[in-house]
């Protein structure tokens, strides 16, 4: 069975957004036998000891068997890799999956978690208000060109797939924000993403960690 880490606590305006949800939303909809063994201080695992198996102490990582891997990215990918629901058989297509989870996380989400960074952490800073501006447009013009690539079709490629696990995940820090209502065509894929019953589960496992049963959108 596959060990998923996550942690324990996290200020409230990041449950709901802990890419530990990457994962768990992938081994739902690949139906793989998981547990989940919570870092932090007072949990399973003191924070201290998980740099053992995370170098840099973030969550996401897994044990499977003599396995250990971190990055939420990888994780996901290799647990695509173990399911016939996340990536399709045909090479071609496959490889475009794959080309659009490195373009989440490294096209879309960079921006994103810079915004994210100003407006959560410096907001109060004067550099912060100066760069925002920036920031902003620099995610504005990312959405408009994902939404153009979506062109109509309910998923990045031809049905779902780990990309989509991951790009929803990315479009969800932007929470804290109304620029992803100026694309509707996002709003209408990242809702139809999240409608499914693996990300339901998911959610709702990672905010119960939390003590909460909120659902943060």
């Amino acid at each position: 069975m596959i060990n998923c880490y996550a942690f324990g606590s996290v200020p409230p305006f990041a449950q709901g957004l802990v890419r530990d949800l990457r994962v768990r939303w992938a081994l739902e909809e690949a139906d793989l036998p998981y547990r989940v063994t919570l870092v932090g201080d007072r949990e399973t695992i003191p924070r201290s000891a998980y740099r053992a198996i995370q170098p840099f102490g973030q969550v996401p990582a897994i044990e499977d068997g003599d396995l250990t891997l971190f990055e939420s990215g990888a994780i996901v990918l290799y647990v695509a890799e173990r399911s016939d629901a996340l990536l399709p058989d045909d090479p071609p297509a496959r490889a475009h999956a794959i080309q659009w989870m490195f373009a989440a996380l490294n096209t879309i989400e960079v921006p994103i978690q810079q915004l994210a960074e100003i407006d959560l952490f410096h907001a109060d800073e004067s550099w912060a208000r100066e760069r925002r501006p920036a920031a902003v447009a620099s995610v504005r013009r990312r959405l408009a060109e994902l939404a153009s690539c979506l062109d109509g079709r309910d998923h990045l490629v031809e049905s779902f797939s780990a990309a989509d696990i991951l790009m929803t995940s990315v479009l969800r820090i932007l929470r804290h924000t109304d620029l992803l209502q100026e694309e509707p065509a996002l709003v209408a894929y990242k809702e139809r993403c999240e409608a499914r019953p693996a990300f339901t589960k998911a959610l709702v496992d990672q905010m119960a960690a939390f003590g909460s049963s909120t659902t943060r959108g």
